[in-house]
């Protein structure tokens, strides 16, 4: 009789352990799919890769560096590198009204730096190469060299519609950006996504902060 109850406690506890072992399994199994679920969600809604082409933003970007680029609830600030949809561009005609005009290519996303945002005064004296907002000289650390080149997509100083930005190339003398007929005023729903990391192995790492040595 008391063997019978021993082997009852063990075949109960063998059951017990079993039981224990597939929900601690099936908890793993869980946390695993949501994990993956989210990552494809973030990857697919929030976080998206993107590969640099061209050498307007050198030196913080080279020729085929892999980004990331966040796009969830984002609003461009002054300094942000962003993905610009540039299907069409946006300039003041001779009596100050803003106009639609073709841009680059139908296809064609640009990587430029947010200079100004709406309501700011952009002047450029592209003797000096000196670039100024709302008066005040615009400290570029990150600049490959001076903004000496007029594209003569406006007439300077300019302000900045409200919900437009002005973005440039780090590279200012090789960057077609806000100052080609072009390109011009970027309006907010071009603006794809900021850039905000660089996954490229061979220079894998942060995009700001960075300075020309």
């Amino acid at each position: 009789m008391e063997n019978e109850m021993m082997e009852q406690q063990t075949d109960m506890q063998k059951k017990t352990e079993k039981r224990t072992l597939l929900s601690n399994l099936a908890e793993v199994l869980e946390t695993v799919f949501v994990s993956v679920f989210v990552v494809i969600l973030l990857f697919a809604y929030v976080i998206r890769p993107v590969t640099v082409d061209g050498q307007s933003m050198e030196s913080t970007l080279q020729d085929g560096d892999r980004l990331l680029m966040m796009d969830l609830l984002y609003t461009p600030e002054r300094g942000d590198i962003v993905i610009v949809d540039n299907t069409h561009s946006y300039l003041y005609d001779e009596n100050g009204n803003l106009i639609e005009s073709e841009g680059l290519s139908q296809e064609k996303r640009l990587i430029k730096r947010v200079i100004a945002v709406g309501g700011e005064e952009i002047n450029i004296d592209f003797e000096t190469g000196t670039v100024t907002i709302d008066g005040e000289v615009f400290d570029e650390p990150y600049i490959n060299n001076l903004t000496t080149i007029d594209e003569y997509g406006f007439t300077y100083p300019v302000v900045v519609p409200e919900g437009y930005y002005f973005v440039m190339g780090d590279n200012r003398q090789n960057s077609t950006d806000s100052r080609s007929p072009y390109v011009g005023f970027v309006p907010e729903d071009a603006v794809l996504g900021k850039a905000i990391f660089r996954i490229t192995p061979s220079n894998f790492g942060g995009i700001y902060g960075n300075t020309k040595d």
